[in-house]
């Protein structure tokens, strides 16, 4: 989540499966979803072939510090 930005994502290549607040898309080629400040929000990959995304920010304030973690499978 991110309390001071929101995010659109394009998805260019692959399929993604996305949690946006309380709902989980199936997104593919050319489809997109816009992700509001304060949602919680989580990207896969459910399939075999990559999958390349365009993330476009928005906000009064971008930085990288601006990242909530509810849950965090990598240790970041």
């Amino acid at each position: 989540m991110h309390e001071h930005r929101s995010e659109h994502w394009v998805v260019i290549a692959g399929s993604a499966e996305i949690v946006n607040g309380e709902q989980t898309l199936r997104l593919e080629h050319d489809q997109s979803t816009y992700i509001p400040a304060g949602n919680k929000h989580r990207l896969s990959n459910p399939g075999e072939e990559d999958l390349v995304i365009i993330e476009v920010q928005t906000g009064a304030y971008l930085g990288e510090d601006d990242i909530v973690r509810f849950e965090d499978k990598y240790g970041r």
